[in-house]
């Protein structure tokens, strides 16, 4: 796919869904995966930080190939290399890492996603040529233990001033998702509220049920 058709599928997608084998409860990631597949669930990023490049590029390939057979979008955290070498359909930054303007000039057909903790970073990121910006974190949330959270008044400070999608992420769960998507979040983003989950096909579909209700981008519930 081109740009244009990832960009369209993005729009398309609801629930974002990043899995780390750490916050898996016990199971692979792969495993993990095909169960929020099965949820419907189209916007995939895999959030690897401890692998090496081998061991990375390796579960990647397996992950593009699940996704792309599901017709699901996939996003690598933070390394542009592996997303390119996978096939992948982006890459998401964080402030600390590889500039979105270089990123795009490397990698003009990927999506590029941009973490962002405030209005600046967001428009910054905009601007830098971001396909997308996160917004987060929202709550308080276990991956990262040290960071203040904005709350969801952030979403309405931001989001308006924004032309590029957007996305919210941190501490996201069943019990609060209500919340972002009252504000405007057609893709919240979660990890363990799915992927910790003990039915995880089941926790994905019950968010994405919000989502939708909500007034979300989903074309309907799949699986």
């Amino acid at each position: 796919m081109d740009l244009a058709a990832r960009l369209a599928a993005f729009h398309r997608a609801d629930l974002y869904v990043v899995i780390t084998g750490a916050f898996c409860a016990g199971r692979s990631a792969l495993e993990v995966l095909d169960k929020t597949l099965a949820a419907g669930v189209r916007l995939i990023q895999l959030r690897e930080k401890d692998l090496d490049g081998r061991g990375l590029y390796d579960l990647a390939k397996e992950f593009r190939r699940r996704t792309a057979a599901a017709g699901a979008l996939l996003i690598i955290d933070d390394r542009l290399d592996i997303a390119l070498a996978a096939e992948a359909d982006g890459v998401h930054l964080g402030q600390e890492d590889l500039p979105i303007a270089a990123a795009r000039r490397s990698a003009p057909e990927l999506i590029i996603g941009a973490s962002t903790h405030s209005l600046e970073e967001a428009l910054a990121a905009q601007e830098a040529g971001a396909s997308y910006v996160n917004i987060g974190p929202i709550f308080t949330t276990p991956t990262k233990p040290q960071a203040v959270p904005l709350g969801v008044e952030a979403i309405e400070t931001i989001a308006p001033r924004l032309r590029i999608p957007w996305t919210t992420m941190g501490g996201i769960n069943q019990s609060n998702i209500a919340q972002v998507v009252a504000r405007g979040a057609r893709h919240p983003a979660v990890m363990s509220a799915v992927t910790a989950a003990p039915d995880v096909t089941a926790a994905a579909r019950e968010l994405r049920e919000i989502i939708i209700e909500g007034g979300g981008s989903g074309e309907g519930l799949k699986g």
